[in-house]
């Protein structure tokens, strides 16, 4: 399944994208390191975790495709792998809900890039997948981020203390969420509208 607007395209992560991922991560890793999530010091009855390997990761996000938990994308911009975008925690039943991860390129930053993935992501979720909830959760710091979901017209739900560990110690996150019944236009349709009615005035 690949989900495509204009230069970006969204699709699954391969094994053969090691290479790319690899040098776009390294290269971004100050700029990522106090958004990404962290392994805590395990507990002494928990079990010991280590940073997974490239191939650990990729195998791990297949088998929670396979398994209807997430859904595992990366991020390409002009044909050139630039970020990485999951769907996680996919809940079905009385939920049918589901979080956004998502990290991308400084060099393209602030081109629409991120904005655009996420609204390809979420009306995937909510016309082709079925889930009637979508949140993403941000460190209070992270403007950028927090940018992303204030474009697409996300609801900030509150706060969660202490959420995730993150560059070595809990975090505190907003909640942003949106559902189906808010965006019957589609999350990209709205806000390809209300850029256009913006630049117009």
């Amino acid at each position: 399944m690949e989900l495509v607007d204009g230069d970006v395209t969204l699709r699954p992560i391969k094994m053969r994208d090691q290479r790319a991922w690899r040098e776009v991560n390294r290269r971004n890793r100050d700029w990522l390191r106090p958004w990404e999530a962290t392994i805590p010091p395990p507990a002494p009855l928990g079990p010991v975790t280590h940073r997974p390997t490239y191939r650990q990761m990729v195998r791990h996000l297949r088998a929670e495709a396979n398994a209807g938990r997430m859904l595992p994308f990366v991020i390409d911009y002009q044909g050139r792998l630039v970020g990485q975008l999951t769907v996680a925690g996919i809940t079905w039943g009385s939920m049918c809900s589901g979080h956004v991860g998502y990290w991308v390129d400084r060099d393209v930053a602030g081109r629409g890039v991120m904005p655009t993935a996420v609204a390809l992501a979420v009306d995937h979720c909510f016309r082709s997948v079925g889930l009637h909830r979508v949140e993403v959760c941000i460190r209070p710091e992270n403007g950028p981020s927090r940018r992303v979901v204030e474009k697409l017209g996300f609801r900030e739900e509150g706060l969660r203390p202490r959420y995730l560990h993150i560059d070595g110690d809990w975090r505190d996150h907003l909640v942003f969420a949106l559902t189906s019944e808010e965006v019957p236009e589609g999350v990209l349709g709205r806000w390809r509208r209300r850029s256009t009615s913006q630049s117009d005035h």
